[in-house]
């Protein structure tokens, strides 16, 4: 589907602001074109006094035959026209801009919250400066078109056709001669357009390439300056910029022949109705205020073609960036947010896998879990150990619904998750990474994240199960302090302990940590430790975990490798087995034997 009739689409509930807008581009057109009729008139009633042409027909029907008399009425009706110009030239600019302003609003917000319900998967072959292009300059670039081009595209339509019914009931011969141009500056603009559009989806991609680069950087910019690479990626970004510089200059140099094409043709017309007119009023077959109008409106008609290169070089850039903002917002869900609605409050917290397989990459021949059979007894605390890459994230992605089994089903209290609605699921569990995202907001904002309505007590009162208070204290203004960008201004540990808090006010019935004291220090660790041994009594808690140390109260160890479950028992059942938990408690602990 051609992006414009996409847009049309989605802009169904706009239509009557696009007809209203439109109305006033061409009344304001309208009223654009008849001061050089006026012109005319003028003359004509100047030259031949009271056998003017108005005063044969209009005027002297209200009995204005004076010479003076006309020239007043036509000074009158010349303030009317100028006072109808100006005010639907305000009316049409209020209208577009604002229709650019609401419809640019609604499609970001829009293509954000599709953007939202895709699956883990699609952002694994997707960069996030791309996205982030898409979503900003794409969407702005639809803006910039209504804003402007749409306009102008009306008004030289309206032009060309408002002046040929003039010419024609003036002078059909010179009305041909005059739009002999037009069929070739159309058929010239559509040619260049047609060539445009490939280069300025290149140009759009490019832009995302600078885009993703960008971003990457800003994000890995510590790690730049500690490896003192800053030349070597700003080369980088030279590349991508060049990259995008050429796109464009591909581009331009087509884009800057349109104009030029134009002028030649409107020279030809211009030149013909200048002669061609001439010669006929000089030998009386053309009045002379008919002459001027035909002079006039020959520019008229002809000269705003010249901004038919910039519209459509506008035109194939936004359809270019419409065009990809379309597509991301016709993305494929592939895990729906639909299904059966249930409070947390509901939730016992009870999970099995029954035969679950998974593979990133579904063609893979070895998956990265293998065919699992588990149960998970609410209200205890299970842990899931083992080497990098043995699937002990994976399975709990799975459980979250960030990505869907291949093979086999997840069961809640007995139902299967794919049956059940996604955001009520999210919000039984609570969920504390490793990677832990803060917001640019305060203390509190951070707490009380995703806990819409949390009063200051339950913030506090979260902070203290957290072990937070002892650094928020000595915060400038405590809860009320701003953490910076993604918890900068903190430490891991203390952000780590802000997503513990954020936790433990959702109060889920189920929580999954992990991998969430993995990069803390030994003492942060053990205050986290602390804080479970409270927070998951009579609650199911599943812990991701490296250091075996914070998983040895748990009630039950799994020990993982290759995707599947070698061993399964508590701490200390399993050091007795003396088999891979075992070697890798010894291995962390530096102990020789059991």
């Amino acid at each position: 589907m051609h992006p414009l009739k996409r847009l049309s689409t989605y802009a169904a509930s706009y239509r009557r602001d696009f007809r209203l807008a439109s109305l006033y581009s061409v009344l304001n057109k309208f009223f654009d074109i008849l001061p050089e009729v006026l012109i005319g008139a003028a003359v004509d009633v100047v030259v031949t006094g009271e056998q003017s042409f108005l005063a044969r027909t209009v005027f002297g029907a209200m009995g204005i035959t004076q010479v003076w008399h006309q020239l007043l009425a036509l000074g009158a009706l010349n303030v009317l026209i100028w006072g109808g110009e100006s005010l639907f030239e305000y009316l049409y600019q209020l209208k577009w801009r604002g229709l650019a302003q609401d419809l640019q609003h609604d499609l970001r917000l829009d293509t954000y919250r599709h953007v939202q319900r895709l699956e883990m998967a699609y952002f694994e072959n997707q960069r996030t400066g791309n996205l982030m292009s898409i979503l900003n300059d794409d969407i702005n670039q639809m803006e910039r078109f209504l804003n402007g081009g749409a306009n102008q595209i009306i008004q030289v339509l309206c032009s060309s056709i408002m002046v040929s019914a003039v010419f024609f009931a003036l002078q059909p011969g010179i009305a041909v001669i005059a739009l002999l141009p037009v069929p070739l500056i159309l058929f010239g603009t559509f040619w260049f357009q047609k060539r445009l559009a490939p280069r300025y989806a290149s140009v759009r991609e490019a832009a995302g390439d600078v885009s993703a680069r960008l971003n990457n950087n800003l994000l890995g910019l510590a790690t730049i300056k500690a490896f003192a690479t800053e030349g070597m990626e700003a080369d980088h970004i030279a590349q991508a910029s060049n990259g995008y510089r050429q796109a464009n200059a591909s581009a331009i140099r087509l884009s800057a022949a349109i104009t030029p094409v134009i002028r030649i043709a409107i020279l030809s017309g211009f030149t013909a109705t200048l002669l061609y007119g001439g010669w006929l009023t000089l030998h009386g077959e053309l009045a002379v205020g008919a002459y001027s109008v035909l002079v006039f409106l020959t520019q008229r008609l002809l000269w705003p073609m010249t901004g038919l290169a910039d519209v459509a070089d506008m035109y194939q850039r936004s359809m270019a960036a419409i065009d990809r903002s379309m597509r991301l917002l016709d993305t494929p869900i592939a895990i729906p947010y639909e299904g059966e609605h249930f409070p947390a409050t509901s939730v016992r917290g009870n999970l099995s896998l029954v035969g679950v397989q998974f593979a990133y990459d579904a063609h893979a021949d070895t998956p990265t879990l293998h065919p699992m059979d588990l149960d998970i007894p609410e209200g205890k605390t299970t842990a899931f150990v083992g080497t990098t890459g043995s699937g002990k994230s994976t399975l709990v992605k799975l459980l979250l619904r960030f990505y869907a089994p291949q093979h086999g089903r997840i069961l809640l209290d007995g139902k299967d998750i794919a049956s059940l609605n996604l955001q009520d699921l999210r919000r039984a569990i609570g969920y504390v990474s490793q990677d832990t995202f803060l917001t640019d907001g305060t203390v509190a904002d951070n707490i009380a994240y995703g806990a819409v309505g949390a009063t200051e007590e339950q913030i506090a009162q979260a902070a203290q199960a957290a072990e937070c208070m002892e650094f928020i204290d000595k915060l400038p203004v405590g809860f009320a302090t701003r953490i910076g960008e993604r918890g900068q201004k903190l430490s891991g540990g203390q952000r780590q302990r802000l997503a513990l808090a954020r936790a433990i006010l959702k109060n889920p019935p189920i929580l999954i940590l992990d991998e969430a004291t993995s990069a803390v220090d030994n003492e942060t660790e053990a205050a986290i430790q602390r804080s479970l041994d409270v927070v998951s009594r009579n609650r199911t808690t599943i812990v991701i975990a490296h250091r075996l140390s914070t998983v040895r109260q748990a009630d039950c160890i799994h020990l993982m490798e290759g995707g599947r479950i070698v061993e399964s028992g508590t701490h200390d059942a399993l050091l007795l087995r003396n088999g891979g938990y075992a070697a890798l408690w010894r291995l962390q602990t530096g102990e020789r034997g059991v």
